[in-house]
């Protein structure tokens, strides 16, 4: 490829803030929850990456075709990959977990998933076109430009939404939350794009739960504590596995060992996810690798399901936690049988294609 910029490359990042923040000139886009993508074209040649330096090309041949088939012959255009979710008699929403199928290591099963599950690419920012380098150029101007260059896009490709009014904005932010979105993203008119740097805001949900600790994964570091597993009963008295949290302190990863110990014996005899769990209708951990780095290991260390904690949490996918929980205190005063779905704030469902269209406000 020879284009004014070229893979590896971080894209700009954005500071998170508890509120949304306000100024003259600051626009505002749906915050959308997939797999941060930079487009490189020149010509056929394409390329998909994504944060840390991965590539994504080989697990979405469909946005290829879509790239080659759209985007203008040279370019370079900051976006999100997602995968859209629509079941009958359903609102169409984001899905994560589809989404994340798509990291396979066999071709064949990519390319079924690529006909099952298409995928959408919505476009954000513009870092380069032709010859031009547009990195240094306010964020107003590459928007302007952005606008112009993919005027004739039509789904699943997609240019962003975008409203300067806050008011306008902070609707978006209840509403969209029942799309699948993340939230929002604040950008200063004047910001240039600078590469792994926070120079944007960025708002997000923000709730907690009750949960157990039925099991722990031990940290890549050594014989210290990763994550915790958490689980959450059904109203037919099905014990689910929601999801982790972790980002623990390495001193207290240590700690936790030993306070989770005493709940490791007799754990593997009584566990609800052993001894056919998944059969009586339990939703359980998944298998021992993770499909995005291959040699993640996933097995884990099972704990007697009595003891309660609180986490912090942003929104759920299905019947998880979309993302890794934050742990933020012990509720010794909580019994097990007591953490179920019932206390979850679930938000109203709202068509993500509206979202898609640029039509959030339509009837």
């Amino acid at each position: 490829m020879v284009l004014p910029i070229n893979p590896p490359l971080e894209p700009m990042l954005a500071t998170s803030v508890p509120e949304l923040p306000t100024g003259e000139a600051m626009t505002y886009e749906p915050k959308w929850d997939g797999f941060r993508c930079i487009i490189f074209r020149d010509g056929d040649e394409v390329e998909l990456a994504s944060r840390g330096g991965k590539t994504l090309t080989r697990y979405f041949p469909d946005v290829v075709e879509q790239v080659r088939a759209q985007l203008p012959q040279r370019c370079v255009v900051d976006g999100e990959i997602v995968v859209v979710l629509r079941e009958p008699g359903a609102e169409p929403r984001l899905h994560f977990e589809l989404l994340g199928q798509r990291i396979h290591p066999a071709a064949s099963r990519v390319n079924m998933l690529a006909e099952a599950t298409p995928a959408s690419f919505i476009a954000f920012d513009l870092l380069a076109l032709g010859d031009e380098l547009f990195t240094e150029q306010p964020y107003a101007r590459r928007r302007a430009e952005l606008e112009k260059a993919l005027s004739s896009l039509v789904p699943p490709m997609y240019l962003t939404a975008t409203t300067t009014d806050a008011d306008t904005a902070r609707r978006w932010f209840d509403l969209f939350e029942g799309a699948g979105l993340d939230g929002l993203i604040a950008k200063p008119a004047d910001i240039t794009y600078e590469p792994g740097k926070r120079r944007m805001f960025k708002v997000k949900h923000s709730r907690t739960a009750d949960v157990v600790v039925a099991g722990y994964r031990l940290h890549k570091s050594g014989p210290v504590l990763g994550s915790m597993l958490l689980g959450l009963y059904d109203d037919e008295g099905r014990f689910h596995h929601v999801g982790v949290c972790a980002s623990f302190p390495a001193k207290r990863r240590a700690e936790l060992i030993d306070e989770l110990a005493p709940y490791r014996e007799g754990a593997e005899d009584a566990h609800p996810w052993f001894a056919g769990g998944q059969e009586l209708g339990n939703r359980v951990p998944g298998g021992t690798q993770s499909r995005w780095s291959g040699k993640k290991d996933l097995s884990f260390v099972p704990l007697r399901p009595e003891l309660v904690i609180e986490v912090g949490y942003d929104a759920m996918e299905g019947d998880r936690f979309r993302h890794t929980a934050q742990f933020k205190r012990f509720r010794p005063d909580r019994t097990p049988e007591s953490c179920t779905y019932e206390q979850l704030d679930r938000p109203v469902r709202f068509n993500v294609d509206r979202v898609l269209a640029g039509r959030p406000e339509a009837g």
